[in-house]
């Protein structure tokens, strides 16, 4: 009876995982069968590199690098502010901190997690938008500035976690022969168990990436949605998840706005699968 159970589970297992491939191939093929239609009267360079988005023009312009610029912006800002941020709490948490206060800190990094976008977003008009205009005198705190401290905040947790996981799995006997050698506990961690997480800790910024770039509501509602070349920080952007969020529904069925938006989703696909397979290349080679 205990092995049929195993069986079972173990058959189970492998179905969901033949689905999952299933599903992402499904996925990626009505994108491709929704999104290629628009080049059949576009060029796709003019696509990718066009610096105009007016899909309600006559003629229309699709052009994506402002939204791909845009995504980049946020995006190197969010990382820029995550990943110290990020790498010093997971040393504290793994390191430093004593048990009874490591796993509040874990909690309450995990829960952090568990927040809606949309209730960041909120949090990011009412609060950290007026203060940015405050701050800078700009007309406007809808910037890609306070997109990428609201995006920071949501790439933290994964981050955090998954760099402390890969410090907590470091031989002891790394650190302890460290010690040993006359190592103090900072030259241990900089010199020892950082580079010898090195490998999880580039996973980690690789999901923090994705979770970056895929995030909609946030990004929609704190980052202005100007379809315009980024110069700086302190400037109104749009990302490629924020155009299709906010034209999606008044796109006409079958029109050439409605192709180039799933050409968008096209081009975020691409963008999430290589920051996904590039993650796990990572932990793999972490692992051997």
């Amino acid at each position: 009876m205990k092995r049929a159970f195993e069986y079972f589970i173990e058959k189970l297992i492998l179905l969901s995982g033949i689905a999952s491939i299933i599903f992402v191939i499904l996925i990626f093929i009505f994108l491709l069968r929704e999104g290629l239609s628009l080049f059949a009267a576009t060029n796709p360079l003019e696509f990718l590199f066009g610096r105009n988005w007016y899909p309600i023009s006559d003629p229309p312009q699709f052009g994506i690098l402002p939204l791909i610029l845009g995504s980049l912006l946020v995006t190197l800002g969010a990382i820029i502010i995550a990943v110290p941020l990020g790498i010093a709490a997971a040393v504290y948490v793994a390191e430093i901190a004593p048990l009874w206060l490591r796993d509040i800190l874990k909690s309450g990094i995990e829960l952090l997690a568990a927040i809606p976008s949309i209730v960041l977003g909120f949090i990011g008009i009412a609060t950290l938008a007026p203060m940015l205009k405050a701050v800078f005198h700009l007309p406007s705190g809808l910037t890609a500035l306070a997109g990428s401290i609201m995006l920071a905040f949501m790439a933290m947790p994964t981050i955090v976690s998954i760099i402390e996981d890969s410090i907590v799995s470091v031989p002891k006997s790394y650190k302890e022969g460290s010690l040993a050698l006359g190592a103090t506990h900072w030259q241990t961690i900089y010199k020892v168990i950082l580079p010898a997480a090195s490998s999880g800790i580039l996973a980690a910024i690789m999901l923090g990436i994705g979770r970056v770039v895929g995030e909609t509501m946030a990004v929609l509602m704190i980052t202005g949605n100007a379809a315009v070349l980024p110069t700086s920080f302190l400037q109104p952007v749009r990302t490629l998840t924020a155009t299709i969020a906010a034209e999606m529904g008044e796109a006409v069925a079958g029109s050439s706005h409605y192709y180039a938006l799933f050409a968008i989703g096209i081009v975020l696909f691409v963008i999430s699968f290589v920051i996904n397979l590039l993650a796990d290349m990572f932990l793999h080679r972490k692992v051997k």
